[in-house]
């Protein structure tokens, strides 16, 4: 099942605008339809596709027939025609939301994207997986003569032919790398193949070079209306030509299908696992069943909260880890994910800290270079302690915030001491600390006499009151430590042999971050 309002955003990638929605955007959506070419064979739906109506108009006469909430109809670029605004006031009284289709925009790749977002809506809680590329890879490397690689806007491998026609040194580093190497990728660009992918259809025949292993490619562009998808590769000694060329350029069609399919489906499956999982972090009292829905085990589990940035921009690099760390369906990974303000949350099974940092350390390959990676790693918890879990990782993300960029990411485990002083010291921040007392007034008296009695008193504490310690620490002799704690003895009352001031004035040192 999908809302109005999903269907929208999602559309809204593809070139497709929201004229008028006189219904609920809550509204929800279980069937697609298109008009049929007799009049005999009446449709119902709840998103009417107008493909063939001449008008908005007739479009949303079509679509109160079918009884339809929503109708997609081809309409001008830009602001609307007045012949548009007259459809568009139709479905406002009609009762009918319309979305009108950038011209750029087919129907076939356009009815990918609404089938793959209503009806697999359906069916992503049950797991249901993207439509096999390989298979399609595979097809096509027999139609077009040669091995063919399926790979994203970035150059990581989607699929892959099992037939070795033509394959090369090149191929086989690509697919054990799940990506282009980057050198590869700099002769291409040197090459303007890039350049070529992000402005042409037709396909461009790249020659062979024997330092890089390459033996010649034929590749293509896959694209949905301008939106450029990924890019189609065949292993071949010349340019193809004829019913090759020709079966290339329908397989990155059918490929843009597939990929557009395959998009809608994981965009529905991101959309249920982020709610799950932020239901846990927030705390419920069905844990143990959200828990076992997500796939995951009741016990042993741990929270990793992880922000990412280039430069001043904060949001780009954040969603693009967030895709990354959602990439593949449940079983082909282990955590699960959620996004919340400008932070990515991951539960991850496992007890084991090195375990996480691993997964962090995946994340932030998988990622532009330019990228910098910030993470905190929760406690071990069971179901019903995550939220506990997620606290820690966020007091672990801000210690990392404030250590070098390449320091390991903190783990509650070692670093409880630490967060807990962070939290006595953001509690001194709002001003909880004692303003008189013993240490307050050492802290006066330095400030207006510039003595060192605040920290001799914390070296003393801290060496449990050994003056020779406590001088090694200072740099000074034991018999200074003597003679300042009788000095300190005559500002204030230290009570230096009662053990709970003891404690409560490491307390306060700690608080304050004294050094």
């Amino acid at each position: 099942m999908i809302r109005l309002d999903r269907l929208v955003n999602v559309l809204g990638g593809y070139g497709v605008r929201l004229a008028c929605c006189p219904v609920p955007r809550s509204t929800e959506l279980r069937t697609v339809v298109l008009r049929e070419s007799t009049d005999a064979r009446a449709v119902d739906g709840d998103v009417f596709l107008a493909v063939g109506a001449g008008s908005v108009a007739t479009a949303v006469e079509w679509a109160v027939a079918a009884r339809a909430g929503a109708v997609l109809v081809h309409g001008e670029g830009g602001d609307p025609t007045a012949e548009e605004a007259e459809g568009v006031a139709a479905g406002e009284a009609a009762g009918v939301a319309v979305l009108l289709v950038q011209p750029a925009v087919s129907w076939s790749q356009l009815a990918g994207v609404v089938y793959g977002l209503v009806l697999e809506g359906r069916e992503t809680e049950a797991g249901r997986g993207p439509t096999d590329l390989f298979a399609l890879a595979d097809s096509l490397a027999d139609a077009v003569g040669g091995a063919v690689t399926i790979e994203d806007r970035s150059s990581r491998v989607l699929a892959y032919s099992d037939s070795q026609q033509g394959a090369d040194r090149a191929r086989l580093e690509t697919i054990l790398g799940r990506r282009a190497p980057d050198r590869l990728r700099e002769l291409f660009e040197a090459r303007g193949v890039f350049a070529h992918l992000a402005a042409a259809d037709e396909p461009l025949f790249v020659a062979g070079d024997d330092e890089h292993g390459l033996t010649g490619r034929t590749v293509v562009a896959v694209r949905a209306g301008r939106e450029p998808l990924g890019s189609v590769w065949v292993t071949c000694g010349g340019p193809l030509t004829g019913v090759r060329s020709a079966a290339l350029a329908d397989g990155a069609r059918t490929v843009a299908l597939h990929l557009l399919r395959s998009r809608a489906s994981a965009d529905l499956e991101r959309q249920v696992e982020s709610d799950l999982a932020m239901r846990l972090l927030e705390g419920t009292a069905d844990a143990a069943t959200v828990v076992s829905r997500l796939g995951l085990p009741q016990s042993d589990l741990r929270v990793v909260a992880v922000r990412a940035r280039t430069g001043a921009e904060r949001h780009a690099a954040l969603l693009l880890a967030f895709e990354r760390a959602t990439t593949g369906f449940g079983w082909s990974r282990p955590g699960r994910s959620t996004l919340s303000g400008n932070t990515l949350y991951t539960i991850l099974p496992g007890d084991r800290v090195d375990a996480a940092r691993e997964w962090v350390s995946q994340l932030h390959a998988a990622l532009p270079a330019q990228v910098v990676v910030t993470a905190g790693i929760g406690g071990a918890a069971t179901a019903t302690d995550l939220p506990a879990s997620r606290q820690e990782a966020d007091e672990c993300l801000a210690l990392h915030e404030a250590r070098p960029p390449d320091a390991a990411p903190p783990a509650y485990d070692e670093s409880w001491d630490d967060i807990l002083l962070q939290r006595l010291r953001a509690a001194a921040r709002t001003g909880r600390t004692p303003a008189r007392g013993p240490v307050a007034e050492l802290r006066r008296h330095d400030g207006e006499h510039a003595t060192q009695y605040v920290a001799t008193l914390r070296a003393w504490l801290e060496s449990q009151g050994d003056p020779v310690e406590a001088g090694a620490r200072l740099g000074v002799h034991q018999n200074t430590v003597r003679y300042r704690l009788r000095k300190m003895a005559e500002v204030t009352a230290l009570d230096l042999d009662d053990a709970r001031k003891r404690l409560a004035m490491i307390i306060d040192l700690a608080a304050a971050g004294d050094r």
